[in-house]
């Protein structure tokens, strides 16, 4: 080909094509449609590129996502080896909606906690500042004087009153906080498409997930978290933006505690803050556990704080109902065993308690499965330990960390570091009340223990399990502000008395003098240490127990209105059986009973303190006389003597009470006490036995 000439210039013959190519587009309507259409489809290859695909605001796929994740539920903590519960429940099937009480001005658990570890938690800046005593009496005063109320009324509330849009909710681990929020999710997801158009959407977000994705830059804020952050089902925020604006949305922030590092909450609460200011008609849940939260910040943001509370009686037998119908198919078998669960519940205190947590009646209702609960609480709670320390599979997270040489933690051990770990916590600042160790401590305890069986690398493995704790619920729990416990207090006084029982069986470090004048004479007087002592009672050989019970009746106990006398008979109830101390038992009893007699040796008014400690103490003698020695054939001819001829009002309508109570089942009591209820003419009786009718017969005719 013919050679350009040295002067051509291709750049400029480009050029000049363009811009003539440009005019011609320009004056063709159908060249400059064809052109725009390729821009932006360009555009649009390059956002994906850079953004990856634009989800959509599917929400029957969201509704499906919802269900997946949340439907079954989680019974990870507990060992459900027994019987397959996977699939077979479902948290609307089981879920019991809890009663939650006002706590705007007062946490009650965090100024319960030992003064030291308070003073730690305001210098990690995780507790607002000290109150003094008479300032926290006048706040407690105030919680106990709000209302208790269903959760799930509160949360309706919150779309007709806009002064509740915005809610906190605080409760203990194993309280049912997640299982609340995934309730009202599910409860959207199962609805039908048609009605979820009209409903506001839930969004539940877990705070733990959302930092770690802001701290890794995946998403910069709440409403990028659902476009493209580690969620269910990722949401187009530009079509979700106009939900919130819409105020067509719930947003449910669930476990703020689980944020660990104060910095990084504090940055999620101004997240949250931040939220609600630009979607002001949003209304909004935060859950929480108590220790290490801050409601100032929140507080001042318009967020009300409510406070879980324990499962009450009715919400328990609701509970134990749906469980058993759902998991049994024999109906025999099913009335059989809810009728045992439901009996072991009514007739122990200590069981009632534990029953309150719906972490805790979930385990019992698994245990009840295939035996008896234990009537003696030791054994109990031993089975108990069992199914909770199941899951905490220690060697399964040790053998995943390429850093650590096989390693075999078993059953035993697990047991031990609890012995340990409980009685470190009792000798600490309020003692068994606290029920708290700090992360430094629990660490050192486990570093300890696992050098002691010859465990390599043991400060290693010691903040391994310390990570395990932080993640789920397993017999000792991550209870916020670097503050470790047991998942309920009975746990603490269990491990507790069996480590005085070890020191004092397998060791010999106590001896029975020590057992008794260390343990029991320094600690009888404390009603926090009540439990264990007693728990120690039904844990050693009969004969022990009796000698300890002879201790405790030579003390002096009038000054502290004779609770060592008290302390003996609960003692002696934890003994299964009594015929080889039946001579200090029969000593027990007969001093006791002395106590309905009980006076002062001066003349005091008949409404004043005086006559109020003194009614007291008979009271109570007659109460304790009817418990403990119910199974004695002389107690109820006792009981009635003292209805028919005690001098004292009191005593006679507390004996009216334990007849009631004690014997309920048998077929004269009703009789008996219509006959009290119709005929006499003393007043104190008359109200007793109709109350006692009211409270226990309210179905007969």
């Amino acid at each position: 080909p013919t050679a350009m000439p040295t002067e051509f210039d291709w750049d400029r013959v480009a050029q000049q094509y363009l811009i003539e190519v440009k005019r011609i587009v320009k004056q063709s309507p159908e060249l400059k449609t064809l052109l725009e259409l390729e821009t932006l489809e360009a555009i649009e290859k390059n956002t994906q590129e850079t953004a990856g695909i634009i989800p959509d605001f599917n929400l029957k796929a969201y509704q499906e996502g919802l269900q997946e994740r949340y439907a079954n539920l989680n019974l990870d903590s507990l060992d459900t080896s027994v019987y397959d519960y996977r699939e077979k429940l479902k948290v609307w099937q089981v879920f019991v909606p809890q009663n939650v009480r006002e706590c705007q001005e007062f946490l009650p658990q965090v100024y319960e906690i030992p003064k030291e570890h308070q003073r730690r938690l305001r210098e990690s800046n995780e507790l607002e500042a000290d109150i003094d005593s008479q300032t926290w009496e006048r706040y407690k005063e105030i919680y106990y004087q709000q209302p208790v109320r269903s959760i799930l009324d509160l949360v309706n509330q919150i779309w007709e009153n806009t002064s509740n849009r915005y809610l906190v909710i605080l409760g203990d681990p194993g309280s049912g906080k997640s299982m609340f929020l995934q309730y009202l999710a599910l409860n959207w997801a199962r609805s039908p498409l048609d009605n979820v158009i009209e409903l506001p959407i839930p969004l539940l977000i877990e705070l733990r997930t959302y930092s770690r994705d802001r701290n890794s830059r995946e998403c910069k804020d709440l409403l990028e978290f659902f476009h493209k952050g580690n969620v269910i089902c990722r949401l187009n925020q530009h079509q979700l933006q106009e939900k919130l604006k819409a105020g067509k949305v719930l947003v449910m922030f669930d476990g703020l505690d689980e944020v660990f590092e104060p910095t990084q909450r504090d940055k999620v609460i101004t997240d949250i803050h931040r939220f609600t200011n630009e979607y002001p008609q949003v209304r909004v849940i935060v859950t929480s556990r108590i220790i290490g939260y801050k409601p100032q910040r929140l507080r001042d943001a318009e967020f009300r704080h409510f406070l879980l509370q324990d499962l009450d009686s009715e919400q328990i037998k609701d509970f134990i109902y749906r469980w058993h119908e759902l998991t049994f198919i024999d109906e025999t078998d099913k009335l059989r065993k809810r009728s045992r669960l439901q009996r072991s519940i009514d007739n122990s205190k200590a069981i009632a308690e534990l029953a309150g947590n719906p972490l805790l009646l979930t385990m019992m209702a698994i245990l009840n499965r295939n035996q008896e609960l234990p009537r003696d609480r030791p054994e109990l709670y031993n089975q108990a330990s069992r199914v909770l320390l199941h899951q905490w599979d220690v060697e399964r997270k040790l053998l995943a960390d390429p850093r650590i040489n096989p390693v075999t933690i078993d059953y035993k051990d697990k047991q031990a570091m609890l012995r340990q770990i409980a009685h470190f916590m009792q000798a600490a600042d309020k003692g068994l009340a606290g029920n708290l160790i700090r992360g430094r401590d629990l660490e050192r305890i486990l570093i300890d223990y696992l050098e002691s069986i010859k465990v390599g690398d043991a400060r290693t493995v010691a903040r391994l399990l310390i990570e395990q704790l932080r993640s789920r619920n397993f017999i000792l729990c991550f209870l916020g502000g670097d503050s470790y416990g047991f998942v309920h207090r009975t746990f603490l006084e269990y491990f507790c008395a069996w480590e005085h029982v070890w020191q004092f069986q397998q060791t010999q470090r106590l001896s029975i003098e020590e057992l008794k004048t260390e343990v029991f004479g320094n600690h009888w007087q404390d009603e926090s240490w009540h439990e264990v002592l007693r728990l120690i009672a039904g844990m050693i050989d009969a004969r022990f127990t009796g000698e300890i019970i002879d201790y405790l009746i030579s003390l002096d106990g009038e000054e502290e209105k004779f609770s060592n006398l008290f302390l003996a008979a609960e003692c002696l109830a934890e003994v299964r059986n009594i015929s080889g101390i039946a001579t200090t038992a029969d000593k027990l009893l007969e001093l006791i009973k002395g106590l309905t007699k009980y006076d002062l040796n001066y003349d005091y008014k008949s409404y004043g303190k005086e006559a109020e400690l003194v009614r007291g103490i008979r009271t109570q003698a007659v109460a304790v006389v009817a418990m403990t020695w119910q199974d004695n054939r002389e107690t109820l001819p006792w009981l009635k003597q003292l209805v028919q001829s005690d001098d004292n009002g009191a005593v006679r309508s507390a004996a009216v009470r334990e007849i009631a109570r004690g014997w309920k089942d048998e077929s004269d009591t009703l009789p008996w006490l219509k006959q009290w209820a119709q005929s006499t003419q003393d007043g104190f009786v008359r109200s007793a036995a109709v109350e006692a009718i009211a409270l226990g017969w309210k179905n007969e005719p």
